[in-house]
């Protein structure tokens, strides 16, 4: 599949690129940014990590200020972070509100109109942003991990728990656990996915969790004085699902901090280890 560099930039011996790509799944361009570590320019297959941002941002946002990329040359880790949802389909209220449509694909692939015709984010990190990156860089796939924040969060957990043999290392920062039961997840669930809550339990981490739980261990941080925490984020719920299904968790409440990528910088580095311990064997 043809890439279009869109940057590039030199940084902590590796290159930081954005690169763009018609998709199939999401029905024009999309656009993602990868981190290459020297040893994977130079022809040695790395793992990869991808990361999934939350409402309202684009491939940029994690690039710009999570600060991972010293730690990823350090690892020599690839690290990928695609856009958030599809952009410019001119579909009605697609750009009206911050948590639906642009911005906020949710990792889900839509069943109802008009969204069905692009809005295939589970299928574009699953299967297309994959072959993407195998064709094009050298990657080892079979070396995945995934994580995110927020919405992206979501999407990493559910992800992972249903290739986890595909996405072997997982974290999250501030994940939206419980979509079904808060008011982010389920606007986005009726939209996208009709009034039929049994489709809605697919993307759900904790019905996920409790019916198939993984070998990994998952981490999580948790901002304590995050304002969504109450509301939208219930990391409380996940706990609970978790300790009944015998899931290994380890959540981390992080005293004084926000949902902000301020709180994202603080701990990218112990994220970033933990996947690499996972990815190294």
């Amino acid at each position: 599949m043809k890439l279009e560099k869109v940057s590039e930039n030199r940084c902590f011996k590796g290159q930081q690129a954005v690169f763009a790509h018609e998709s199939r799944a999401c029905n024009g361009n999309m656009r993602f940014s990868v981190y290459r570590p020297d040893r994977e320019i130079q022809g040695e297959m790395v793992p990869v990590v991808t990361f999934l941002s939350g409402l309202t941002c684009t491939e940029e946002n994690f690039t710009v200020k999570a600060g991972a990329q010293r730690v990823a040359s350090e690892l020599g880790l690839m690290v990928v972070a695609p856009d958030t949802s599809p952009r410019g389909q001119n579909l009605p209220g697609e750009d009206d509100a911050y948590d639906f449509g642009s911005g906020a694909g949710f990792y889900l692939d839509a069943t109802q109109a008009p969204w069905s015709s692009a809005y295939r984010m589970y299928s574009y990190i699953t299967r297309e942003l994959p072959e993407v990156l195998a064709a094009n860089f050298h990657c080892d796939m079979t070396r995945q991990g995934i994580m995110g924040h927020s919405m992206g969060g979501h999407g990493a957990l559910t992800i992972h728990l249903k290739h986890p043999e595909t996405y072997r290392s997982v974290s999250a920062f501030a994940p939206i656990v419980a979509p079904m039961q808060v008011p982010w997840g389920q606007k986005a669930f009726r939209g996208y996915l009709g009034e039929d809550q049994e489709a809605w339990r697919a993307y759900d981490a904790c019905e996920l969790v409790r019916r198939n739980p993984s070998d990994a261990t998952i981490l999580i941080d948790q901002g304590a004085a995050d304002s969504f925490l109450a509301e939208q984020l219930r990391p409380e719920l996940f706990e609970k699902a978790c300790e009944d299904s015998g899931q290994k968790l380890e959540l981390r409440m992080q005293p004084g901090y926000d949902h902000s990528y301020f709180f994202i910088a603080s701990f990218i580095e112990d994220h970033l280890r933990h996947h690499a311990a996972v990815l190294a064997r």
